[in-house]
């Protein structure tokens, strides 16, 4: 069992920056693949970017490739997601999860994870 816990979000303009974290808590956080989602309203939740439990693989969509920057702090027990050059688009709740995984998988669906966090706002006005 692990527990998920977002922080970072907020307002910001467009062309603006945000760093989200998620720290985790209860088993070793370097047994997980992690994962990072997002929700606008009336929409399905979405893949954003994912990282291997030991940070030496990452994937992300295509919105967010060249953007977005996933990496993990194990020693640290946390996850973090840079965001630059955010656009209105990206306006939605941002999610962190996470998974026991062999040691070279990312994930890349909601369904792939067992652990989500509660999720932090992220606003990006034009």
């Amino acid at each position: 069992q692990v527990h998920l816990v977002e922080s970072g979000g907020g307002l910001v303009q467009a062309g603006g920056s945000l760093r989200l974290s998620c720290a985790a808590s209860g088993r070793i956080f370097s047994s997980y693949a992690m994962g990072w989602f997002r929700q606008a309203p009336g929409k399905e939740r979405e893949f954003v970017a994912a990282i291997s439990r030991s940070g030496g693989r990452t994937s992300y969509a295509d919105s967010v490739k060249g953007r977005f920057t996933i990496s993990r702090d194990n020693a640290k027990n946390t996850g973090y997601l840079q965001m630059l050059s955010l656009k209105p688009e990206d306006t939605a709740v941002y999610y962190c999860a996470a998974t026991v995984s062999r040691q070279t998988i990312v994930l890349v669906t909601t369904g792939d994870y067992d652990f989500w966090g509660q999720g932090t706002q992220v606003t990006v006005s034009s």
